[in-house]
This record gives C-alpha cells, sequence and structure tokens, in this order.
C-alpha cells in the first residue's frame, strides 16, 4: 500500500469545543463504548439513538461482536443530551448477532432507522419504522453482504430511495467497495440498484467508502456525506486492538435533486479527517471518524455528527453555503 499521507480537515467546518457530546460515562448502564449514532429532530426535539458496545478490552478486541445494543438520548440543543436510562432496542432472535451503526430519517411523519445486522449467515442492512423509539417495526432487511444504509427524507420521482454500501468479495476484491443507490416503492422491495461513487473516484480512499449521515436538501442539490478509508500495512498497533491498519475520513458531494444517482459535485479532499486528540489517541480504533447523523438548521447551520475513535460521539458545523461551495468548488 503507498506511504501514509497526512490528511486535514476543511477549514470550513469546525468541530465543537465540547467533543466529545457524549462518551460512556454519560451512560447508565455503562457501555464501554459510545458511539457511531443516528441523530435528527423529530417533534420539536434532537434524538439520537447511539450505539452502546461493552465489556473490557480483551472482551471488546474478542468477544465486541455479541455485547452491543442501541441507546437513546434527546436534547434541546443537539448539545447536551439526556440519556434515557435504559437501551431502545436489542433484537432477540437467534439469528441475529448484533443490530448497530443506525440512521434515523424522518419521512412523512414517522421516524426511520436504517441499521446494520451482523447474522449467523452474514452482515445484512435493515430498515425500521418507529414514532415513539421503544417500538421498531423491521419493513426491510437485504440478503448480505450489505449495510451502511441510509434513506433519503422524501421520495424521489415516486419511489423512495436509499444509499448503500454492499461488500462483494468476489467482484472487486477483499478492499474496493463502493456506494450505491437502491429505489423502492414500499420500502420493503428495493432495485433499480446503481453505483454512485467508487473508491478510485476519492483520492484520499484506497480501501472503501459508503454512506455516512442522511443527505440534506439545498437548492444545489443533495449534500451527501461518505466514510471513506485508506489503508496501509505498514500501520501496526493502534488503538486497544492488536492491529488496526486503517484510517476512516469524512467526505463530501452533492446529488442531483432529481436523479441522485448522479454526482453534481464532489470535494476531492477530506471535509473532517482525524486530528483532534479524541479521533486519534486512546480509542478503541484511532483515526475513525464515521459520521452518522446531520441536521440543517434554519440559519442555515449544519450540524454534523460523527463517531471518532470508534468510542466517543462527536459534533462538528458548518454553513450550507459553504458545504455546497467545497462541492461545486472542486468539479
Amino acid at each position: 500500500m503507498t506511504e501514509l499521507i497526512t490528511l486535514t480537515s476543511s477549514p470550513m467546518i469546525r468541530r465543537h469545543p465540547d467533543n466529545p457530546i457524549l462518551s460512556a460515562k454519560d451512560v447508565p448502564y455503562a457501555p464501554a463504548l459510545v458511539f457511531n449514532a443516528g441523530v435528527t429532530k423529530y417533534e420539536g426535539k434532537y434524538v439520537m439513538v447511539f450505539r452502546n458496545d461493552y465489556g473490557s478490552v480483551q472482551e471488546q478486541t474478542l468477544l465486541h461482536s455479541s455485547t452491543t445494543n442501541l441507546g437513546l438520548a434527546y436534547s434541546d440543543d443537539g448539545i447536551h443530551w439526556d440519556v434515557q436510562p435504559f437501551p431502545c432496542w436489542h433484537w432477540h432472535d437467534e439469528e441475529v448477532i448484533r443490530v448497530y451503526d443506525p440512521r434515523l430519517t424522518v419521512l412523512e411523519g414517522k421516524v426511520y432507522m436504517c441499521f446494520a445486522v451482523d447474522t449467523q449467515h452474514g452482515v445484512r442492512g435493515g430498515i425500521a419504522a418507529t414514532e415513539d423509539f421503544s417500538n421498531f417495526d423491521v419493513l426491510s432487511m437485504s440478503v448480505p453482504d450489505n449495510r451502511n444504509m441510509v434513506l433519503f427524507p422524501e421520495r424521489i420521482g415516486g419511489n423512495y430511495v436509499r444509499l448503500e454500501r454492499p461488500f462483494p468479495v468476489y467482484s472487486r476484491g477483499k478492499h474496493r467497495f463502493d456506494t450505491w443507490i437502491s429505489d423502492s416503492p414500499n420500502l420493503t422491495h428495493w432495485g433499480n440498484s446503481k453505483l454512485v461513487l467508487g473508491v478510485e473516484h476519492v483520492p484520499y480512499a484506497n480501501d472503501k467508502i459508503g454512506p455516512a449521515a442522511p443527505p440534506i436538501k439545498t437548492k444545489h442539490g443533495w449534500l451527501t456525506t461518505f466514510h471513506a478509508v485508506d489503508i496501509d500495512a505498514a500501520r501496526g498497533k493502534n488503538g486497544w486492538e492488536a492491529a488496526w491498519k486503517k484510517r476512516y475520513c469524512a467526505g463530501i458531494m452533492l446529488l442531483d435533486l432529481e436523479n441522485p444517482d448522479k454526482i453534481v459535485g464532489l470535494y476531492k479532499e477530506p471535509l473532517l479527517a482525524p486530528e483532534a486528540a479524541y479521533e486519534v489517541d486512546g480509542g478503541f480504533r484511532n483515526h475513525v471518524i464515521f459520521p452518522g447523523g446531520m441536521i440543517l438548521e434554519e440559519d442555515g447551520e449544519v450540524k454534523l455528527y460523527y463517531g471518532a475513535a470508534d468510542t466517543v460521539e462527536c459534533l462538528a458545523t458548518a454553513h450550507v453555503d459553504d458545504l455546497v461551495r467545497l462541492c461545486l468548488g472542486s468539479n
């Protein structure tokens, strides 16, 4: 692999001074790690569904696949969070190992949660509907192997639309996973799949890319974040694990409003690269930024929520016009 190069974040985006905004110490049922949350606004409140991983360092390294559930928190300002006393969902099924990495989209008056599922027969992506964050109606489950699904917040051309990251190891290889798009008439049956963005289109990725936070609508197009991963075999121990050779950055692009499989503009550098102490040191997997929620405020501020080092949940902000300019200026 290529030699590790320094990557920096765009000056258009700012990390919140209170980062991390949520960590294990804030959660009353004592998980080891809290990260990769889905965040949205619903019925006048900010809502966060976050991933909990449990156990000691050794357990996280060896057994973390069986010790995960989803927590729930509310906020009036999107910064300070009231964590609920119990996890909101752990799917009890002999086929399901764990549910994780939720993304939230408000659509036609309901909240839809996309999530990843490790099962006894492969990794699947699911979609569930909820109105109270205690009852989840599972509407759709993909075949293996697919995950990192995010829903657009409205129908396009009469259909529901999602971004996703299938990872077929026999076609592109073990480390060449790309971002695709599919649509559905009913949120259950999905098809009409097309490639949106390949690894080769992102200069700072050589391993995989995939959807991050659900898109937000602007007059210029769907503002869409993605995660971009580079790998270097020369990297050694880089966190709790015996070896961690990857780095995750956040990228951003604009998709056409009516044909979202078409890229209107793509920022060719990272929007957020791991730089802060809580992103690069002391985590389960250092050098990881993984966005899962993006909210456009009335004043044009964009709140971008992301997991850092697979350990804590953080917030960065930017103005929507600056993010659009990043995409269009690098076209």
